[in-house]
C-alpha cells in the first residue's frame, strides 16, 4: 500500500427536496383544498475516524464527494424522503483543514469518532403549509435550500506514543525491524526510508505503537533533503528516540554533531517538538569497541544529553535498556489492541458509505 499523508477533495451536501403543489380530488369531500407535502432534508458529509485505515492514497483517486438531494413532496400531504448522510471514513489521527481559511475544521484522534462537516438543504414547503382563512387555495410552494460545499485538505498525523528519529543512516530502518513487526527497506544508503513507518512494540507484557520518520539533514527546515513535512507524524508522540551513528560517518560527522543538527531542526519545525522528552541512543554498538563508546557517550553528556543508550539495532544489545526507559514516559493504559490493530489491518466500506480500500 502506497503511503499518501496529505490530499485535497471537494466536499457538497445534498439540497433539499422542492415541495409540492396539490389538491384534493376525493369523492364526497366538497372543495377539496390544497395537500401538497414538505420535500426531504438533503444528504449530510459525515467524517468518520476507522480503524485500520494508515494511508490517504485513496483520496488521490476519489476527489469530489457529493451527498445526495432529499426528494420531492408529493400529494396527500406526503413529506418528501430524506436523502441518507454521505459518511467518508478516514484513518485515526486525520486533520480537516479549510482550503479558504487554513482552519482546522475537525481532528479525528479516536476510532469511531464522527463529524458532522456539512449539513444538507432543509425540504421546500409544499402548498398545504401556506393554507390560511384567507388563502383557501395557495400555489406557492418552496424550492428547497441547496446544500453547502466546500474544498478542504485531510492531512494524517499518525498516532503512536513513540517517534523515531535522526539522520540518514543512523539505523532507524534495523531498529525497527529489531523490536516490532514492521518490515522496513534496510540499505547502505542515505533515505533508505521515504515514508513514515509504523510498528507495535511488545516488551515486558506492555504495547506501543513507534512511527519511524525520514531521516533529517541540516537545512531540513527549509526544504533540504525530503525536508521536514514528515515531522507532522511525531507531533503527538509522548518521547521521541532519537538514534545517532557511533561511527560518524555520513552527514553529522561525529555524534555530538549529529545531534544537535537534529535539535535545531525539531527547534525550526515548532509545535512544541523540541520541549518533547528525547532518549539519546548511540546506535551500531556492533560496530565499535567499548573506549570508542564510552567516550562518545560522555561527549553526547556534555552536549547536553541527560542520559546516553549505547545499543546495536542489528544484534539487539542495550534496546530492553531503552525500551524499559521509554516505558517509564508511557501510562499503564498506553497503545490498546485498538491501536496495534489500526496499524497492522485493513478496512472495508459497506452500503452507502464511502471507505477507502
Amino acid at each position: 500500500m502506497h503511503f499518501l499523508d496529505q490530499a485535497k477533495i471537494y466536499i457538497k451536501s445534498g439540497g433539499g427536496g422542492p415541495g409540492a403543489v396539490g389538491f384534493r380530488r376525493e369523492k364526497y369531500i366538497e372543495y377539496g383544498g390544497p395537500d401538497g407535502g414538505d420535500g426531504g432534508r438533503g444528504g449530510d458529509v459525515v467524517f468518520e475516524a476507522v480503524a485500520g485505515l494508515n494511508t490517504l492514497i485513496d483520496f488521490r483517486y476519489t476527489q469530489h464527494f457529493k451527498a445526495r438531494r432529499g426528494s420531492h413532496g408529493m400529494g396527500k400531504d406526503r413529506t418528501g424522503a430524506s436523502a441518507p448522510p454521505l459518511v467518508i471514513k478516514v484513518p485515526v489521527g486525520t486533520q480537516i483543514i479549510s482550503d479558504e481559511t487554513g482552519e482546522v475544521l475537525a481532528d479525528f484522534t479516536e476510532v469511531g469518532q464522527r463529524e458532522v462537516l456539512l449539513e444538507g438543504g432543509l425540504g421546500g414547503r409544499g402548498n398545504a403549509s401556506y393554507k390560511t382563512s384567507t388563502n383557501r387555495a395557495p400555489r406557492q410552494h418552496q424550492p428547497g435550500l441547496p446544500g453547502e460545499e466546500m474544498w478542504v485538505w485531510l492531512r494524517l498525523k499518525l498516532l503512536a506514543d513513540v517517534g523515531l528519529l535522526g539522520l540518514p543512516n543512523a539505523g532507524k530502518s534495523t531498529f525497527i525491524n529489531q523490536i516490532t513487526n514492521a518490515r522496513a527497506k534496510v540499505g547502505d544508503y542515505a533515505f533508505t526510508t521515504l515514508v513514515p513507518k509504523l510498528g507495535v512494540v511488545r516488551h515486558k507484557g506492555r504495547e506501543f505503537v513507534l512511527a519511524d520518520i525520514p531521516g533529517l539533514i541540516e537545512g531540513a527546515a527549509e526544504g533540504a533533503g525530503v525536508g521536514d513535512r514528515f515531522l507532522g507524524h511525531i507531533e503527538r508522540c509522548r518521547v521521541l528516540i532519537h538514534l545517532i551513528d557511533i561511527t560518524g560517518i555520513g552527514p553529522g560527522q561525529d555524534p555530538a554533531e549529529a545531534m544537535k543538527i537534529v535539535e535545531a531542526e525539531l527547534d525550526a519545525y515548532g509545535s512544541e517538538l523540541a520541549d518533547k522528552p528525547r532518549l539519546i541512543a548511540l546506535n551500531k554498538l556492533d560496530l565499535a569497541d567499548a573506549e570508542l563508546a564510552e567516550g562518545f557517550a560522555q561527549e553526547l553528556k556534555d552536549a547536553g544529553a541527560k542520559e546516553v543508550f549505547v545499543i546495536s539495532g542489528a544484534t539487539g544489545e542495550g534496546i530492553d535498556r531503552l525500551l524499559d526507559a521509554v516505558l517509564g514516559y508511557l501510562p499503564e493504559a498506553t497503545a490498546t489492541e485498538t491501536k496495534a490493530a489500526a496499524v497492522e489491518e485493513t478496512d472495508e466500506g459497506e452500503g452507502g458509505e464511502w471507505s477507502p480500500v
